[in-house]
């Protein structure tokens, strides 16, 4: 039996880079999948906010993809996420702030936005 659950949202970006810790990582979990307009009861329980994604590794509940994604580094330090020199370290998470700042949510109004000069902005944004 899997020692982590994780709740996802196929439509949630962030909970696919907690998977792929879970992959990198080699850790076997249990998938379960929320509907994030239709969440079952007692899903606060699991994720105080009521977002995706979450973890449970036994008795113990995190939640947000950074802090679950650090988390999973500590617990299950191979292969590390990071490097070890300090500037790659940084130059790492400069990126990891460039896709959570403006990859991920220029990509995502582009996919979901319905007004045509929002996605149009979207566009300008992923192209600079």
């Amino acid at each position: 039996m899997p020692q982590i659950k994780i709740y996802s949202a196929v439509v949630c970006p962030y909970a696919h880079r907690s998977r792929l810790v879970l992959q990198e990582k080699g850790v076997d979990f249990e998938l379960i999948e929320i509907n994030l307009q239709n969440k079952p009861e007692g899903f606060t329980d699991i994720s105080p906010y009521g977002k995706v994604p979450a973890i449970a590794h036994g008795d113990q509940r995190v939640w947000e993809s950074a802090v679950i994604n650090e988390y999973l580094d500590e617990v299950f330090p191979n292969p590390p996420l990071l490097p070890s020199s300090p500037i790659a370290k940084a130059q790492a998470r400069i990126w990891i702030d460039f896709a959570n700042t403006r990859l991920v949510p220029a990509f995502s109004t582009l996919l979901r936005s319905p007004d045509v000069s929002q996605q149009e902005a979207a566009k300008q944004e992923l192209s600079r």
